[in-house]
């Protein structure tokens, strides 16, 4: 996709474009150029706008400023981000945590601490919002009055786990949920490691 629009001039500009200057587009095969001439897209893609507009969904586009910059770095980085809540992605300091989801006593512990001592420095902290470390980071950025954000393997439409739709609203007032996919997608397991790029591309260091 990346290539098309590059090519093309603009995301427009790739629908319209004659089959015969898409053939040269590097790595755009005639299984791709098909798949443009689908229309059912467009009626999804109205879908979706109807969700962003009725749920106050951010859209970052990869060629906008509002656009997490340090993915920009990572050659496979999405085209297209979503997020709710107030989110700045490209505060001057991101640092991503992460960590088991059977976190014992002590590594929360640290955790807590870890994000306490950041609380002068005006980090991000950015997870994955799974259970364990990933919470603990969550909720240690709110207590310490920290930006956090949650990057989710599925639409914006739920929140996984479901036990944590509580903290993800706590989230949204500094920071929120972020998600490359569109509303109504699951979170499968192929989705995790897609989810896991995000977190760590997005940010300066990971711990």
């Amino acid at each position: 996709a990346k290539s098309l629009i590059k090519h093309c001039g603009s995301a427009q500009a790739v629908f319209t474009e004659r089959k015969s200057i898409l053939r040269k587009v590097p790595e755009i095969g005639l299984h791709a150029i098909k798949a443009l001439a689908n229309t059912s897209v467009f009626e999804r893609a109205e879908k979706e706008l109807k969700f962003i507009e009725e749920n106050n969904i951010q859209v970052h586009y990869y060629e906008n400023d509002n656009f997490p910059r340090r993915l920009l770095h990572c050659p496979d980085h999405p085209i297209i981000l979503y997020s709710r809540g107030q989110i700045n992605a490209n505060p001057p300091k991101v640092l991503s945590i992460v960590g088991t989801r059977r976190a014992t006593p002590y590594g929360k512990d640290i955790t807590q601490k870890i994000v306490a001592g950041l609380k002068d420095l005006d980090v991000l902290i950015c997870s994955g919002l799974a259970f364990g470390i990933d919470a603990e980071a969550h909720q240690a950025s709110i207590k310490n009055k920290l930006q956090t954000i949650g990057t989710v393997a599925h639409g914006l439409n739920m929140i996984y786990p479901r036990e944590h739709y509580g903290l993800a609203k706590q989230m949204e007032e500094n920071g929120g949920i972020l998600s490359e996919f569109i509303s109504g997608t699951i979170a499968n397991k192929e989705n995790f490691p897609k989810r896991n790029r995000i977190v760590a591309g997005m940010s300066d260091a990971t711990l």
